[in-house]
């Protein structure tokens, strides 16, 4: 996400880490882990008519804040009435809240835009299918698996994933699919189609991992329940820490997300300017803030460097990152993925653009617009929170085009295999190592920055 935080309300800036629509990254999964589905029940109730009028209203609330903020006031040429009308009297008759925001979110989806979405409310359960995906090139596999979930005997690390809940898995649905299943409806199981290293084509059923939680939470400062969300808020913020390793005269940054201040991005680039060569991981990076992104670039330019014109309903505004006193000159690697997003993406087009460094990995996502939050709530009582992200701008980058759908194609194009996948190899930071002029080998690169799970 590309978001400007001055729009962003602070209980919700939280949320920005990571993208709540999209499983770009590991950490998703994680992140959503109170949403209660259809599948989380043996057996399923029609909903009551007060969470029938719940997700109408969270339906309202999703039509008036595209018509009062979406970028586009024609909306691609969408009646954005009569799509409400519709998906309002589909919700009326809709067997279950779930299936009702399921409904909430296809009237969105009907823009067709990465960044308008439903950040649905939480829910008392907490779930993780012990599983994490990512797309290489066009094909998907495992990357990562939940020690002592029921995954952990049935699928491995390079497993290419032919077929999600019967659904194809490539790039064109992969995040639609992840958006349906991790956000919208959770599975009590989930059956994979494999394929392993070796060219084994098996299935497997997978069952999720459940934890009971409470209906109701007293989040008021201070109680045990707002305790509970803090520690969980710190553990998001250990794992998505800003990560540095110097070799030599060259500064290897794990970069988890644009989420932090400029201020921020100055100290790290403290650590950064006396060394030669800076290579800047931004694989899996969802993307963030827009000053944090002003920053970043602002440190690898000795001059004022235009990022994009915004295109909104205002006249076209360019997006300038002002140059700093002292910035890093030295020579830019920029390494990014399939999870790369939105601000992650701009800063790699920027960097092949005006020349200032080289581009290594796999297209990024095409997850490219800028984005505000806004939070909605109903009830007095018991309160169901809520948000929507709504485009407030398309970007356009120098050469005249936009990322949206497009993504950054790199300089040089460099996968791991399934077997890289496999053994926990990372050819793809190695080889910027060497082109650094030091020595990593695949098997000490992927140790250098290790993937750490939240706990459940």
């Amino acid at each position: 996400m590309y978001t400007d935080a001055r729009s962003v309300s602070p209980s919700f800036r939280e949320s920005l880490a990571v993208r709540q629509r999209r499983l770009g990254t590991a950490i998703f999964l994680a992140m959503n882990v109170m949403l209660a589905a259809p599948r989380l029940a043996r057996a399923q109730q029609r909903v009551d008519p007060t969470k029938t009028e719940r997700a109408r209203g969270m339906l309202r609330d999703a039509r008036d804040a595209v018509k009062k903020y979406y970028y586009d006031p024609k909306f691609h040429g969408i009646d954005l009435d009569a799509r409400y009308q519709q998906y309002d009297d589909r919700i009326a008759a809709a067997p279950t809240f779930n299936e009702g925001l399921r409904l909430v979110a296809g009237f969105l989806e009907g823009l067709k835009d990465s960044h308008t979405y439903v950040i649905p409310p939480d829910r008392p359960y907490r779930f993780d299918y012990g599983f994490r995906m990512q797309l290489f090139g066009d094909d998907a596999f495992i990357t990562r698996i939940r020690p002592g979930t029921d995954a952990e005997s049935k699928v491995h690390p390079g497993d290419q994933v032919l077929a999600y809940v019967s659904n194809p898995v490539n790039r064109s649905d992969f995040t639609d699919v992840q958006y349906l299943f991790n956000s919208l409806m959770p599975r009590t199981e989930t059956q994979l189609d494999l394929r392993d290293p070796d060219g084994n084509v098996r299935r497997v059923l997978i069952e999720t991992k459940i934890r009971q939680e409470k209906i109701e939470r007293n989040i008021s400062p201070g109680s045990l329940d707002y305790y509970k969300l803090l520690r969980g808020s710190q553990d998001q913020d250990h794992a998505l820490r800003q990560q540095q390793r110097v070799m030599g005269d060259v500064v290897i940054w794990k970069m988890p997300t644009f989420v932090f201040p400029d201020s921020e991005v100055d100290h790290y680039f403290d650590a950064v300017r006396a060394h030669k060569t800076l290579i800047l991981d931004l694989r899996g990076n969802p993307g963030g803030l827009a000053l944090t992104l002003d920053g970043m670039l602002a440190n690898v330019f000795d001059h004022d460097v235009k990022i994009a014109d915004r295109i909104g309903r205002k006249d076209p505004k360019p997006e300038v990152a002002k140059a700093v006193h002292h910035p890093f000159t030295g020579r830019l690697i920029v390494l990014v993925d399939s999870g790369s997003e939105s601000a992650a993406e701009l800063f790699a087009r920027v960097i092949q653009l005006e020349h200032r460094g080289v581009v290594i990995g796999d297209r990024t996502a095409g997850n490219v617009m800028e984005a505000e939050i806004y939070p909605g709530i109903q009830g007095i009582d018991t309160q169901l929170w809520y948000a929507f992200s709504v485009t407030a701008a398309d970007l356009i980058m120098k050469d005249g085009k936009s990322l949206e759908r497009v993504g950054v194609t790199p300089d040089e194009i460099l996968l791991p295999t399934p077997k890289d996948l496999a053994t926990g190899r990372d050819p793809v930071l190695a080889h910027a190592a060497e082109l650094a002029g030091v020595s990593l080998d695949p098997d000490a690169a992927g140790k250098m920055f290790p993937f750490e799970w939240l706990p459940f």
